[in-house]
């Protein structure tokens, strides 16, 4: 039996795809194309060993397979799941994902690919086994965090869940392989590109929903050759208890007035700068994401080519979009397009939402840099 296992494993991967897939990985850093971290430092990781795992949680699952077409990723991505401090006001417990232990934030940084590509991400689990433990609803349910992705091809040890045994236990590491896999006309394949995001499927309970409302997610972007690409990425995601990136009232909004640095909670641009906004719905609730003095295509990208007349007269513009539970899409857009430096309002258009603090600013900054001089408070 394991000679004819070995044997069908070998003809599977010797009749695979051999094609060679350059894996682009972009953690976009607002200001300069790659994501930065950087008004509101990311919270400090806590210190300390992960915690033994109860045995029966240590089972090992066997190692993730490539889909078709990710024959041979050519680079590997490493990501952190992190305990960090808890929140300030709720004093729930805050987790992230980063590049390294030290970086984690939430959102995670942006991970970006383009049709064609294909990548490989090894998940290394530092949140200890008691947090894991206090987050948990159910003592059956193993203490492990894990990466689901949306939008991109996967097989199902790739899928980051409970039922697929493809998690990460307290102090473990798994390489999950993600495929963006292009439009093909001549097959019908509709390709992936899109705004979409990635998130925890693990902690709490097999839907993860303790994962998420903590912290664990963040934004991933597939882009189709030709894309025009931005200067700046902003991740928005809309949550309950009328959150925006988990924070509501000022506490979303905390650019300096002098040499602000862009960040989750300091959204800037120069006047004519082209920017991104990737925006996610986490949680329960339904929100609207609406954004004063801009405006956008419903497309794809939120951008439309002008030189086909037909189709331009057929896309809508519009400045506010619903957004479900599970939800992303993306936009880009002009800063400042017409209407020149200012603090724009960024927020839910559910009006008790914005009433209750879900509202932030986008900064069109004057010609020295600085911020225009406004009201800070967002606090209900």
């Amino acid at each position: 039996m394991q000679r004819a296992k070995k044997e069908i494993s070998r003809l599977s991967w010797a009749s695979a795809p051999r094609v060679m897939a350059v894996a682009v990985f972009a953690v976009t850093l607002f200001g300069a194309g790659l994501l930065r971290f950087g008004a509101q430092p990311a919270a400090a990781p806590i210190a300390g060993p992960a915690a033994a795992v109860p045995a029966r949680h240590a089972v090992a699952a066997a190692p993730a397979a490539q889909p078709d077409g990710c024959a041979k990723p050519n680079r590997t991505i490493q990501l952190y799941a992190v305990e960090l401090a808890k929140d300030p006001v709720t004093k729930q417990v805050r987790l992230g994902y980063g590049l390294a232990a030290k970086s984690a934030s939430y959102p995670g940084p942006t991970i970006e690919m383009t049709e064609g590509e294909c990548l490989a991400i090894t998940l290394h689990n530092n949140v200890s086994s008691a947090t894991l433990q206090s987050l948990r609803g159910n003592s059956a349910h193993p203490l492990a965090v894990s990466l689901h992705a949306h939008g991109v091809k996967y097989t199902a040890s790739s899928d980051g869940t409970m039922e697929n045994k493809s998690y990460v236990a307290p102090g473990g590491q798994r390489t999950y392989f993600w495929y963006a896999k292009p439009r093909d006309p001549t097959t019908g394949a509709q390709g992936t590109a899109g705004y979409w995001w990635y998130h925890d499927h693990m902690v709490g309970g097999p839907h993860g929903t303790a994962g998420m409302s903590s912290g664990l997610f963040g934004a991933l972007i597939v882009r189709r050759q030709g894309d025009v690409k931005p200067a700046r990425t902003y991740v928005t995601a809309f949550g309950d208890r009328q959150s925006i990136n988990l924070r509501r009232g000022a506490a979303t909004d905390t650019c300096a007035a002098t040499k602000p640095v862009a960040g989750p909670t300091c959204l800037i641009a120069k006047p004519g700068e082209r920017i991104e906004f990737v925006v996610i719905g986490i949680g329960n609730d339904v929100h609207t994401f609406h954004l004063h003095g801009h405006s956008w295509a419903d497309t794809r990208t939120g951008t439309l080519d002008g030189t086909d007349k037909s189709l331009v007269n057929s896309v809508a513009v519009i400045d506010n979009k619903t957004l479900g539970p599970g939800d992303s899409f993306g936009l880009q857009i002009i800063a400042g397009d017409s209407v020149g430096p200012g603090n724009w309002m960024l927020h839910c258009h559910m009006q008790f939402h914005s009433d209750q603090g879900m509202s932030t600013m986008l900064h069109v900054l004057n010609a020295d840099g600085t911020v225009a001089p406004h009201s800070a408070d967002h606090a209900p």
